[in-house]
């Protein structure tokens, strides 16, 4: 199957650079040495008869362009770097589609379907049926059950998932939307608990929210019979709004984070964390909801706006 590197005019700062690697004989010189085997830095210097300052620089502008892979190895002298070839293709769109309309895509993740975690007493996960880890104990987070959580619950620490984004590659969003359920996290519970959750995208720090509470004098709309009262119940829906411009959470601005900032394009997927920065003013910890537990009967939700 060819690799196809998609680009669209929208994308004007990916385009320019692919235009500029290529406008070079020597750098599609360098791309056609590529076909077939790897070279390093000497011996594309070699082939070509320039000198290897040059080939660096030109796989350097290659290699920002997203046309090659380069890897450090261990050389007689040091390390070297390997280049090879990236793509088979490369698709420039250059008609754009023209609507009234907005076009969303919205993908739906569990909150037990996290791929990692730093997770502190007290803790715990919990189905629609039952406990899935014994309370308090970190080590049981990773249990295969815990795909199955309605509600989970942490001291302090993160969770962090990771989402497709396999929508045609040469369509850029305008916005990004994530909402899921939240609250503090204290003991039983307390109604004026505050913890400030901070969610990060991509690695990059998007916003806080400030959460009132962990809210217990309720019970929440969606709890099955067997959870107790006296203990958590129910969140907030909070959503978080990424634009060209700015990150909002529930309409507040929050951060100058701008959807470029996310590198959408430049990773295979989406990687989400929800949790409290060590040095937060209130390390409150967090309650997440699934679908089937709180008020607000959805997973987290992760969606872009065309």
């Amino acid at each position: 199957m060819s690799k196809v590197l998609y680009l669209n005019a929208e994308n004007e700062e990916t385009l320019y650079n692919v235009a500029k690697a290529l406008a070079s004989t020597d750098r599609i010189k360098i791309l056609k040495l590529l076909y077939f085997n790897s070279y390093n830095i000497g011996e594309i210097a070699e082939q070509l008869n320039i000198p290897p300052s040059t080939a660096a620089l030109h796989i350097r502008i290659l290699e920002q362009a997203n046309l090659i892979n380069t890897e450090q190895h261990p050389g007689s002298h040091g390390s070297m770097k390997l280049c090879s070839r990236k793509n088979d293709d490369i698709n420039i769109c250059l008609t754009g589609s023209y609507t009234n309309n907005e076009q969303t895509y919205t993908f739906s993740m569990p909150i037990g379907a996290y791929t990692n975690c730093d997770i502190h007493p007290t803790c715990g996960l919990v189905s629609v049926e039952r406990p899935i880890a014994r309370e308090d104990k970190p080590e049981d987070f990773f249990l295969a059950e815990r795909l199955n959580a309605q509600m989970l619950w942490s001291s302090s620490g993160y969770v962090e998932y990771r989402f497709s984004h396999s929508i045609e590659p040469y369509r850029f969003p305008r916005q990004l939307v994530l909402s899921f359920e939240a609250c503090s996290e204290a003991p039983n519970y307390r109604e004026n608990w505050k913890s400030d959750i901070t969610i990060w995208i991509n690695g990059i720090e998007c916003g806080t929210w400030n959460s009132p509470g962990d809210f217990g004098a309720r019970r929440g709309k969606l709890n099955p019979d067997w959870w107790p009262n006296g203990s958590t119940q129910y969140g907030f829906l909070v959503t978080l709004v990424i634009t060209d411009a700015r990150a909002l959470i529930n309409n507040k601005e929050v951060s100058s984070t701008r959807l470029c900032d996310l590198q959408l394009d430049r990773h295979p997927y989406v990687t989400l964390r929800i949790g409290n920065k060590p040095d937060a003013e209130f390390v409150g910890g967090f309650n997440l909801f699934g679908k089937k537990f709180g008020d607000f009967e959805q997973d987290i939700n992760l969606s872009f706006i065309y």
